[in-house]
């Protein structure tokens, strides 16, 4: 096993896909000479040289039209958005143009490309800067939607959305790009499988439901809970399409209790449409109703004590978690 920050993570998997397919471009702002503004692509262009490691003009619009001009051509194009608020400036190349294309051509044309970017908050870049927006790419059909929360899950999943056939959106936490984690060292390609979801901690007594950096809010609440006799089960959740409800609904059918620890805003978040699985499909498991824990429908504060009051915390999943099973 090697130690590996989760930054290094990205370099690492992005590297590993252009070694293992000639096919295989990245391009992105500034991702070539400066080696990304979160430095997590540093030693690409030494490695692979100009012609698959680009760095394009400032223009979201650019950055996705190339890249879906070169899948259509037989490439396997990796595609950076620095901050996924700037999925915005080229939604419509997203929703209308790449999520369509295989459905509009009746299949004739697939697009293998990946979209990276940048999400989330705790770094204290305000409301335009520090989103949470999986749920705007979960809800567009013909996308893959993928979210990882350490470093093994990086490599082996950006493998997985790389060799994809199809268009698949990979978000990075931000404040996950520091954390280090054991990674297995070989030869051998980490390769993972997207639509499965991970049991990160065993528990009996409730479920909680996660995704990237709230995978550790999660876990360190449960250790809190641990401590006051309530065994909680964590359930990293990894992918959003394709969705893996089968883990979600055997842990629910185990503890009877289920919680989502989301970074996105409260309305239309992604752990309503988990809320929604579970009261449909395993009503009669509950002992109680499903609980969201999010952050409240309101734009990201850059001030420090602020922005950590808006997000979810490790305080405030135990705290909930408490009341609920003591109620």
């Amino acid at each position: 096993m090697a130690e590996l920050t989760y930054r290094d993570a990205v370099s690492m998997g992005i590297a590993q896909e252009l070694a293992h397919d000639p096919n295989v471009v990245f391009l992105g702002e500034d991702v070539a000479g400066a080696g990304g503004v979160f430095k997590t692509t540093g030693g690409l262009l030494e490695a692979f040289g100009p012609k698959r490691v680009r760095d394009a003009p400032i223009s979201e619009q650019v950055i996705l039209g190339a890249a879906m001009g070169a899948a259509m051509t037989g490439l396997r194009p990796i595609a950076e958005i620095m901050f996924s608020d700037f999925l915005a400036v080229c939604w419509d190349i997203v929703a209308n143009e790449i999520a369509k294309t295989r459905y509009m051509t009746d299949g004739q044309m697939s697009l293998p490309l990946v979209i990276r970017t940048a999400n989330g908050a705790g770094s204290r870049f305000g409301a335009q800067h520090s989103q949470s927006v999986e749920n705007w790419a979960m809800m567009i059909p013909g996308l893959k939607v993928v979210a990882p929360s350490t470093a093994v899950d990086t490599i082996g999943l950006l493998a997985a959305a790389v060799r994809d056939p199809d268009p698949v959106i990979f978000f990075e936490h931000k404040s996950c790009y520091p954390m280090k984690f054991d990674v297995p060292s070989g030869d051998d390609d980490i390769v993972d499988e997207l639509g499965t979801a991970k049991i990160v901690r065993q528990g009996s007594d409730v479920t909680i439901v996660a995704l990237a950096f709230m995978v550790h809010k999660a876990l360190g609440a449960a250790e809190r809970l641990a401590e006051h006799g309530i065994d909680a089960e964590v359930i990293d959740v990894r992918s959003l399409v394709p969705l893996d409800t089968k883990t979600i609904l055997e842990s629910v059918a185990k503890t009877n209790r289920i919680f989502t620890v989301e970074e996105n805003p409260r309305l239309c978040g992604w752990g309503a449409e988990v809320a929604s699985i579970v009261a449909e499909d395993a009503f009669w498991d509950l002992d109680a109703p499903v609980v969201r824990i999010t952050t409240p429908h309101v734009p990201l504060p850059a001030a420090d004590s602020l922005e950590d009051a808006t997000i979810p915390s490790v305080e405030r999943v135990f705290d909930t978690i408490m009341k609920a099973v003591q109620q």
